[in-house]
């Protein structure tokens, strides 16, 4: 605070020398910069009392030096160290801002001294500040005692303190703080003062050295935790204490390996050994001697070894009185002076028993036997018992020593032995257990081992007998094809007699069962034969396969066996196409009409049946009288004029021709290997195509004139439409009255027939005499009652024409056409139709029918047209 007062006295002391001079006129006074003092809380300042946490990171700004200059001249700022001293900040000497650039550790260094300095160039101000680290929770707990071993006895009280764990952090406040735990307080024999790190046995607990003779107890020591970059930590550290049990004499003597049982045989003679008993000190850790006696039901006929623990036989077997003893052993510890300590108690049973001296044996019906022998058809039931082997086994010793078990051991489970278990002699029955496993074809004879084994006796005598069972083979397979399907592939125009396939069934049964005879039957098998002993399929020998006619055919063969069992596979046979036709146009001479702008359409047919065989490639071989005017698409044999062709007039300029008939040789040649081709003369009369009057209506009908579905859903569309406006208008109107509650009587309306005259249209792509006449127009009156009857003369010979467009032109005089002819008469309430562009002639046929009007003529004429196209096409399809 002293500081802060004399630096605000300099403060006002500067100013009022500062005022006085300039008053004076002493402008060429010059006064040492200072720093701010704003007190220890602030961070842009002289750092005075400034304190920085040790976790601050290196890089961080913490500081900002902050000062003036009494003249207003520009301050640079300073940081330094005394010598020696590590250098944990740097300064920007224009901002002032300080920036850590070393790691802080308050456990090492708590406080830094730094000079500081400010000058305005002339003059430099430098004063020495403590910058004061404070404490972050960085440090571990570090024990000082730990790891450690100590040995405790195993008498030692529950409740007692055995170890004090101690350990140090040099952290400060909480995180300094320390506390202890145990790892693991529940798994053992341990408690931990968490305070003051005293280690305890716990109450009612105690140290055993017979059950554990070192325990390891893991101590955790934690600190109380506190901040480290900005969030609160905690730090721990542990250690191992290991705890080694001191063994004092407190166990008594413990048998080994009890219970104990001990045989006397029939053969044991006196001085026979009958067990040997083993006690060991319970005090491992520093054992006494044993010694041994009886305690009680020895009978005398029984002896001890005092140090060995050996039982004898005393007397011969014959003099035992009972069967079973339960003998009482003690086991005594003896101390170093000789006395007798703690003792333990067993129990010893000896029994006297038959020797075991006769083993199971097998008899057949002359007496021992160890092979039986059995011969018999495949796949008996099962169940069936095995009448043919008389097996019988006994065994001579009495009680226990005569019960044995049987098992038959062999390739899978055919077979089952009855009894399993035996007590003195039985008759061993074989029955059968899977019928479907003893099969000739797998096995033509059995072996199996007959087992008799005792259960209950240390011998363990056993006994074998082989059981050979041999079969005899049953018709009881089918034949069986290698393949559910055979796939073949033979090329056309092969000669009769020629294989296609081979297929082949076996019969595993043996003799004629095993013998296969085949053949063929289904609806493609008329072409074919099959070897009835090889299964070599082949054709017949007037048979011709032709890949164009049939390519594929398919039919059953069957293998069967003396006995009539069979199976089926299934043949599929394809015939290859070969390239045996070369491709044929519809005619040999064609004639057509292109218009300009329209392709025309040739088409040629291969009757190969696959690709590349049948697949088609067009060239124009030759183009008279000039080569340079028409194009061909490859794929498609649509001809075309060059695309710099747009009119007559540029056709004409080429040849120098009035003429426009064309005469083209077009090449067809197909793919296949070797290529097949065939050429034809087209005729082509080029012409112009001029506008038809009628408006949208009339061009498309004209675009679609090669379209005839187009067209009828045109008109059934415009007839649905007309049909829909009708109901509406009608239910509108009804609506409407039956609102106004109106009544509108029932009138008949009988209009007066009128004359229409009937048009006469004639095909304007048919060459005319006059060419005058080529789109006139004729009308005919009708009488008052006929019908008239549409009469269709199909004169458009070149059906590949697409999209032509037909003009129509007033009568007479006969020249180029430029106006479309006057629109037909219209009468109120009728609809105004255009003129269609049809390739027809209508005519007019009395019939006492309602009088049809030109627009019912021009539809039926239409419709007419187009269904003559649609049966052309399909004639076309056919052929």
């Amino acid at each position: 605070m002293t500081s802060f007062f004399r630096m605000k006295n300099v403060k006002i002391l500067h100013l009022l020398l500062l005022f006085v001079f300039v008053h004076a006129g002493f402008a060429q006074a010059d006064f040492a910069p200072y720093f701010y003092d704003n007190g220890p809380y602030s961070q842009n300042g002289n750092l005075a009392l400034f304190s920085l946490s040790e976790d601050t990171a290196v890089g961080t700004q913490i500081y900002s030096l902050n000062g003036t200059d009494p003249e207003g001249q520009k301050v640079s700022y300073g940081l330094s160290f005394d010598p020696g001293a590590k250098e944990y900040f740097s300064v920007d000497p224009v901002s002032g801002n300080i920036t850590l650039v070393e790691q802080l550790d308050r456990e090492k260094h708590d406080s830094i001294d730094v000079h500081v300095s400010i000058s305005d160039g002339r003059s430099q101000v430098v004063e020495r500040v403590t910058i004061f680290v404070m404490d972050a929770n960085d440090e571990k707990p570090e024990f000082q005692n730990m790891p450690a071993i100590i040995n405790v006895l195993e008498t030692t009280e529950s409740g007692s303190s055995i170890y004090r764990v101690e350990a140090v952090d040099r952290d400060t406040g909480s995180g300094g703080s320390v506390t202890y735990y145990l790892q693991n307080p529940q798994s053992i024999l341990f408690s931990m003062d968490r305070n003051s790190g005293v280690l305890r046995l716990k109450s009612g607990e105690m140290l055993d050295f017979e059950k554990t003779k070192t325990h390891f107890v893991t101590v955790i020591a934690k600190d109380g935790g506190g901040n480290f970059n900005g969030k609160e930590q905690f730090m721990s550290s542990s250690a191992t204490l290991t705890i080694n049990v001191i063994d004092v004499q407190d166990t008594p003597p413990s048998f080994i390996g009890t219970p104990y049982f001990g045989y006397v045989y029939e053969v044991s003679v006196p001085g026979s050994v009958i067990f040997i008993v083993e006690a060991k000190d319970g005090d491992v850790g520093n054992p006494n001697p044993i010694r041994y006696s009886f305690d009680e039901g020895d009978d005398g006929v029984f002896g001890i070894n005092k140090t060995s623990g050996l039982i004898t036989l005393l007397s011969h077997p014959i003099n035992l009185k009972r069967e079973i003893f339960n003998i009482k052993v003690k086991a005594s510890e003896v101390s170093p002076e000789g006395r007798l300590m703690d003792y333990e108690l067993t129990t010893l049973v000896i029994r006297v028993v038959d020797l075991n001296n006769n083993p199971p044996t097998f008899y057949g019906e002359k007496g021992p036997k160890n092979i039986f022998e059995l011969t018999m058809y495949e796949h008996p039931p099962e169940g069936e018992i095995l009448r043919g082997l008389r097996i019988t086994v006994n065994d001579s010793d009495q009680g226990a020593n005569a019960k044995f078990n049987l098992r038959l051991i062999g390739p899978g489970r055919m077979l089952r032995v009855v009894p399993q278990t035996v007590l003195n002699e039985a008759q061993v029955t074989i029955l059968v257990e899977d019928s479907a496993a003893m099969d000739y074809e797998k096995h033509h004879f059995l072996t199996y081992k007959l087992l008799a084994v005792e259960i209950d006796t240390p011998e363990r005598f056993s006994a074998t007998a082989d059981i050979v069972i041999h079969l005899l083979d049953t018709n009881d397979n089918a034949p069986k094809f290698s393949s559910d399907y055979y796939i073949a592939r033979i090329p056309e125009n092969s000669p009769g007699g020629s294989n296609v396939v081979s297929v082949t069934a076996t019969d595993p049964d043996s003799g004629p069962w095993g013998d296969v005879q085949y053949s063929i039957y289904g609806s493609g098998a008329d072409l074919f034969l099959i070897q009835p002993t090889t299964g070599i399929i082949y054709t017949q020998p007037w048979a011709s396969l032709d890949a164009e006619v049939r390519s594929k055919y398919n039919f059953y063969v069957k293998a069967e066996d003396a006995e009539g069992k069979y199976s089926l596979a299934e043949v599929f046979v394809t015939v290859l196409d070969l390239n045996d036709h070369p491709p044929s146009f519809n005619d040999n001479f064609l004639e057509t009409t292109m218009v300009i702008g329209a392709p025309v359409k040739i088409e040629a047919v291969d009757d190969d049946a696959e690709v590349p065989n049948n697949v088609i490639e067009y060239a124009i071989m030759k183009a008279e009288p000039d080569n340079n005017i028409f194009d061909i698409n490859a794929d498609t044999g649509e001809i075309m004029l060059k695309s710099y062709i747009k009119s007559m007039a540029i056709i004409q300029n080429i040849t120098k021709q009035s003429d426009c008939t064309w005469s083209l040789v077009v090449q067809a040649r197909d793919r296949g290997q070797p290529s097949f081709s065939t050429t034809a003369v087209i005729k082509i009369d080029v012409t112009e195509a001029t506008q038809l009057s009628g408006g949208p209506l009339g061009s498309f009908l004209m675009q679609s004139r090669n379209k005839p579905l187009q067209i009828v859903a045109l008109l059934a569309g415009v007839i649905c439409l007309m049909v829909i406006v009708t109901v509406i208008i009608s239910t509108a109107t009804f609506m409407r009255n039956k609102k106004s509650n109106r009544i509108l009587p029932n009138r008949r309306v009988r209009r007066r027939q009128r004359n229409q005259p009937i048009w006469n249209i004639e095909n304007p792509f048919k060459k005319p005499e006059n060419p005058g006449q080529k789109f006139r127009v004729e009308e005919v009156e009708l009488e008052p009652e006929p019908e008239p009857e549409v009469i269709v003369e199909n004169v458009n010979y070149n059906n590949n024409v697409g999209n032509l467009v037909r003009h129509w032109c007033p009568p007479p005089p006969p020249c180029a056409p430029s106006l479309p002819p006057p629109p037909p008469p219209c009468f109120p309430g009728e609809r105004q139709w255009v003129v269609p562009t049809v390739s027809a002639a209508v005519a007019a046929k009395p019939k006492k029918r309602p009088v049809t009007t030109r627009r019912d003529t021009v539809n039926n004429a239409l419709v007419s047209e187009l269904k003559m196209r649609l049966e052309q096409k399909r004639l076309l399809q056919l052929q």
